[in-house]
């Protein structure tokens, strides 16, 4: 039995900002979250499903990087006008969850330079602080794709990009890539940085009085690194 119009939980705000973009709504991508939400799933069940997800917004988040033409020649003689990309890329996770994000980057993108940034909560400020970052040294001269697979309050991603930032990488050259995001989250990091291009596979309600995603799927390090 085929859904020609499959309900879908998707949240979308009637304000979402412009440099915001979603995987297509699919019956198969509602799915595949559906699996990753369920608390009852298995830790490997979790791993390849989530990995499903990943690879879908990398190969989006590689869909928003600018092109130039370029002409080949292919194995019968012919002239082929395509296009190649324009620049160089490299990935920043930020620390720990970000990490299960490079897998999917690397198998789409060949031997890509990947840094990364742990960003943790302040207990005396409550502010985002950076604790280490070891970033490529020619990463200002490349297109980034800052990968972190939830956004809540948007917090440690406005860390992330101010340090990005930092070492020379202009906003518009940067791409946030991830699983899950609140409207709070997303309205605060793109009024921060209106220039940069958020990829995110759902948005969901909001968060509750803890600053947790609901409905979301829980700690994603947790789940995808502990049994």
């Amino acid at each position: 039995m085929v859904l020609e119009n499959a309900p879908s939980s998707q949240t979308t705000p009637a304000a979402l900002p412009p440099s915001v973009f979603t995987l297509p709504q699919t019956a198969q991508l509602e799915a595949l979250y559906t699996i990753i939400r369920d608390k009852n799933t298995s830790r490997g069940d979790f791993l390849f499903y989530s990995d499903r997800i990943i690879r879908l917004l990398v190969e989006e988040g590689l869909n928003h990087l600018p092109v130039i033409p370029k002409t080949v020649e292919t194995p019968t003689g012919a002239t082929y006008e395509g296009v190649g990309f324009e620049g160089k890329i490299c990935g920043v996770s930020i620390l720990r969850a970000g990490e299960a994000m490079e897998a999917g980057l690397r198998e789409v993108c060949r031997s890509v330079r990947i840094g990364k940034i742990l960003i943790q909560r302040d207990e005396e400020t409550a502010q985002a602080k950076l604790f280490y970052a070891k970033l490529p040294q020619d990463i200002a001269s490349r297109y980034v794709l800052l990968l972190d697979p939830m956004l809540a309050t948007g917090g440690s991603a406005i860390k992330a990009v101010e340090v990005i930032k930092e070492h020379g990488v202009p906003e518009e050259r940067i791409i946030f890539i991830n699983l899950i995001s609140a409207p709070e989250g997303l309205k605060t990091f793109c009024a921060r940085y209106p220039a940069l291009r958020v990829i995110t596979g759902w948005i969901d309600q909001g968060l509750n009085e803890r600053a947790y995603i609901i409905p979301g799927l829980g700690d994603f390090g947790e789940r995808r690194y502990c049994s």
